[in-house]
């Protein structure tokens, strides 16, 4: 089992969206770029070129994801090659927030983050 998580394969989509996501957000707390950069797809990692980019970015950006005070996963849908996943998140202002994770199978099998939207607000009628 330890392979497959590792991996990011494991036989369910979403919990290895879950997976992934746990793994993000703890790099955010640990402070640890590179590891925080792994887990962001191609695409994002296009966007921005090092490590140190994208940690900042995510910090001025994203500062309940960077600095949660705590989460927990709400719904999610798998659409083809896509896991959507709800993250309900208590930021470090004490505000509600929901972040909507989309993550996208790589060639490999292995999935990576492709993008993050948030939302001050509890969860809606759909994501």
């Amino acid at each position: 089992m330890f392979a497959i998580i590792a991996l990011g394969r494991a036989e369910e989509p979403v919990d290895t969206a879950q997976i992934i996501i746990r793994k993000q957000i703890m790099a955010f707390l640990n402070d640890d770029a590179a590891a925080a950069y792994s887990f962001a797809s191609p695409e994002i990692q296009g966007k921005f070129r090092n490590e140190d980019l994208f940690f900042e970015m995510v910090k001025r950006t994203y500062q309940p994801v960077y600095r949660p005070g705590n989460f927990a996963f709400g719904r999610n849908k798998v659409v083809g090659d896509q896991v959507i996943q709800e993250v309900l998140i208590t930021g470090p202002d004490g505000k509600d927030w929901t972040a909507i994770y989309q993550l996208v199978k790589q060639p490999d099998g292995t999935y990576r983050i492709n993008g993050v939207r948030i939302l001050q607000s509890a969860p809606g009628p759909a994501i």
